[in-house]
């Protein structure tokens, strides 16, 4: 058996991160309770989380005594203990340098015993490596890295003749396709002559390559290259259920997303109302207290979605004399359009309704989840996020919850992804998004 020290922040990215160590010793400083009990009045989900650790070590005091180890449902036992306090050179340490020297002081009472701490801060994780500790990250639940990430797309190889029945009949089985995932999008290319291809989607219903839905080229937002072709016929395939486009700055997700969710709620009356929403973190320093009603403090936050809602609007009236009408004002005249943010989501349940949500790469995998399941009959839901801009502190791309749901969803009949990597806002716009 091994010996893992668990620090703050694992626990407070996942309560039940001590029940994840197999048969092992799972060890909790006391030091680290008293920085959970700091948090536990918060009401945010690190508040949550705080409450939980709590609730479940307590459950757990109930079997027997914490300073003398409980079993685990996984065969290992957890502990709380301290470190020794009586040596002068405890005075004064901070929480991570207590935490080290609990590890330092077990390694040497038990040298046989491998004693590895486990924590989310790389400092930490330095220091004890510096005095020859085994370190690790916390690696439940976490991802691919973005360029690594399941793309939703994929290149087959057909012939003339594949591609010809493909573009008359508007399906064919191909070669390779059983490797494909659900709804993953797929460019037919003739070997011998590449310029010869056509686009489109694995149906695993009929268990064919299928053509992708037509789509209008006098809308005012149309898809400019093939991986935005893909995103908008995902956005209007009313059987996918559950959409999430990842990609750089400036590629088009939020504006596509608006397009087609505006489309299907004020022209084909799909959907009852659009509704948009999106989590709330600065980038850079905050500004503070916002004043006015809710509305005016949101203002700033949702003003994306106001510019992709009044270049929508305003490219439809068709006439470049009339003034570019406010997003803001958009919504407020429309009853069919809501803009909110996500933090008095808990509890709800939205029905036919289009539901984007934007910049999801700063929700962690338990807000997406509470997000997902508010989602009631006939409503299709949208997330949209770049996992090279995160702005959660306490989230990176490995452990967002936007690659959570591309990851567990891929192989689901009611799911698509479809990462974007050509920019198209500007060239200027691209080149800083590649270069800098």
């Amino acid at each position: 058996m091994k010996n893992f020290i668990l620090d703050t922040n694992v626990l407070l990215h996942d309560p039940s991160a001590y029940s994840q160590f197999e048969e092992n010793n799972v060890i909790i400083p006391l030091k680290v309770l008293e920085e959970i009990d700091q948090f536990k009045r918060e009401l945010s989900e690190r508040g949550r989380n705080a409450r939980t650790v709590s609730r479940s070590l307590d459950e757990l005091r109930k079997t027997g005594r914490l300073s003398d180890g409980v079993r685990l449902e996984s065969g290992g036992t957890i502990k709380v203990i301290f470190a020794d306090m009586d040596n002068p050179f405890a005075v004064g340490l901070s929480a991570d340098d207590l935490i080290i020297k609990l590890a330092v002081d077990l390694q040497k009472a038990e040298p046989d015993v491998k004693c590895t701490v486990v924590s989310k801060d790389i400092n930490l994780r330095l220091k004890a490596d510096a005095l020859g500790l085994e370190a690790e990250d916390y690696e439940n639940g976490q991802h691919h890295e973005p360029d690594e990430m399941y793309s939703g797309q994929a290149v087959l190889e057909a012939d003339s003749e594949a591609i010809g029945f493909f573009a008359s009949e508007g399906h064919a089985v191909i070669p390779g396709m059983d490797e494909l995932f659900p709804n993953q999008y797929v460019t037919l290319q003739n070997p011998n002559d590449p310029k010869q291809t056509m686009l489109g989607r694995y149906d695993v219903e009929t268990h064919r390559v299928v053509k992708l839905l037509t789509i209008d080229n006098n809308a005012p937002i149309t898809p400019r290259n093939r991986e935005q072709r893909f995103a908008m016929d995902a956005l209007l395939n009313d059987k996918i259920k559950l959409i999430t486009l990842s990609g750089k700055a400036g590629t088009g997700k939020t504006l596509l997303a608006i397009a087609a969710g505006y489309h299907q709620v004020m022209d084909t009356k799909r959907y009852k109302r659009l509704l948009v929403s999106r989590p709330i973190f600065p980038m850079g320093k905050d500004l503070g207290y916002l004043p006015g009603t809710v509305e005016e403090k949101l203002d700033p936050w949702m003003q994306p979605i106001h510019d992709a809602l009044s270049l929508i609007v305003h490219g439809r009236t068709g006439n470049t004399n009339v003034p570019n009408k406010r997003g803001g004002d958009i919504i407020a005249s429309n009853p069919l359009i809501d803009v909110e943010p996500l933090t008095y989501i808990r509890g709800r349940s939205i029905p036919n309704q289009f539901m984007i949500v934007d910049e999801a790469q700063n929700l962690t995998p338990l807000e997406v989840k509470t997000v997902i399941t508010r989602v009631g009959h006939d409503t299709k839901i949208i997330l949209t996020g770049d996992l090279y801009q995160i702005d959660n502190p306490y989230v990176d791309s490995l452990s967002s919850g936007l690659s959570a749901v591309v990851e567990k969803f891929r192989g689901e009949p009611l799911a698509a992804h479809i990462l974007l990597t050509e920019g198209v806002r500007s060239d200027l716009a691209e080149k800083a998004a590649n270069l800098l």
